[in-house]
């Protein structure tokens, strides 16, 4: 199936449309084993994307030389949709999901929350993709989750949600001060949570600009980072994020997480590093109650390992089949 500006009018029982959700509401179903494949011709298409639960193992592919050829943009923020969980510009629910060599972004700037993509689909796989947005980019919310050769963008709480989650050679690129993470797992048994694994934390905070203007959105918990970056804060007492072999730019806090305002949290997240590098690396000024993995404890958290899951799903070479 083909999605394509040039697309004048979308008729159910065609192949070509002129808009995504178009052709994701009249694709056929992937049978046993079967997979759609929807081509997106390279553009900026202005329109909210939802793939339904029933819609499941449904590939999104940019047709252009690079993501930046083929977006996704909506500009929606919570106040205007009435709530963080409305706001998103992509919604994915349908397991199995794929997208690869496109951008999801939500336009609506540094106005509080706004969502590009929320995912609350298992066995995702996200790669050459791109997530623009400010707070709360991406809602990684459900289900297990592969991000690879991927770019995500924002300043407060920008990856966010309860999801089983790995980010993998991925550029996370904080656009102000701010928490790169807001994990959310609720108990300790449970399975969620995120690993950071040979990716860059880069930084674009000018630290020679004046104070935050007190009436921008998230400026409060900004403020609190004074000017930096903090790895993450507990968005549910449980939250568990992990980086390793992460470079980390210099303007990441020598704390490196933060507690959210509640002592009780540092007694139940779970916030550990290993073998980071660069200047916002050093280990020695975390917070003490965060933690270093030993060689063995990082296995865990490699994605064939924390993605397996009881079906023994392969992230790395379902990510291999894409283009």
């Amino acid at each position: 199936m083909k999605v394509s500006p040039s697309v004048k009018t979308g008729i159910e029982g065609t192949n070509e449309f002129p808009t995504i959700q178009n052709a994701l509401d009249h694709h056929p179903f992937a049978g046993p084993g079967g997979r759609v494949f929807i081509e997106i011709e390279p553009g900026t298409y202005h329109e909210r994307v939802i793939v339904t639960q029933n819609h499941q193992n449904v590939t999104l592919l940019g047709m252009g030389a690079k993501p930046e050829d083929t977006v996704i943009t909506a500009g929606m923020n919570a106040k205007m949709a009435g709530g963080t969980f409305f706001t998103e510009t992509a919604e994915i629910n349908g397991d199995g999901f794929e997208a690869d060599n496109l951008t999801f972004e939500n336009s609506a700037g540094n106005t509080g929350p706004a969502v590009a993509a929320a995912v609350r689909a298992d066995r995702a796989v996200f790669k050459h993709c791109r997530f623009l947005g400010h707070q709360d980019t991406l809602f990684a919310d459900y289900g297990r989750q592969y991000y690879v050769d991927s770019y995500i963008t924002g300043v407060v709480d920008y990856i966010f949600g309860a999801g089983t989650a790995v980010f993998e050679r991925d550029v996370l690129e904080s656009n102000g001060p701010g928490f790169v993470t807001a994990q959310s797992r609720t108990a300790a048994d449970q399975t969620s949570g995120y690993v950071i694994l040979n990716s860059k934390v880069t930084s674009a905070i000018d630290q020679n600009a004046g104070p935050l203007d007190p009436s921008t959105p998230g400026a409060k918990s900004a403020a609190s980072a004074k000017k930096a970056i903090s790895l993450g804060r507990p968005w549910r007492p449980y939250a568990r994020v992990i980086f390793i072999n992460t470079e980390l730019s210099a303007d990441v806090s020598p704390a490196g997480w933060n507690n959210w305002g509640k002592a009780s949290n540092e007694k139940t997240a779970y916030y550990a590093e290993s073998g980071n590098t660069g200047p916002g690396a050093k280990s020695g000024d975390r917070v003490k109650w965060a933690h270093q993995l030993s060689p063995a404890e990082v296995q865990m958290y490699l994605p064939a390992q924390f993605l397996k899951g009881k079906d023994n799903w392969n992230p790395v070479a379902e990510a291999a089949r894409l283009p």
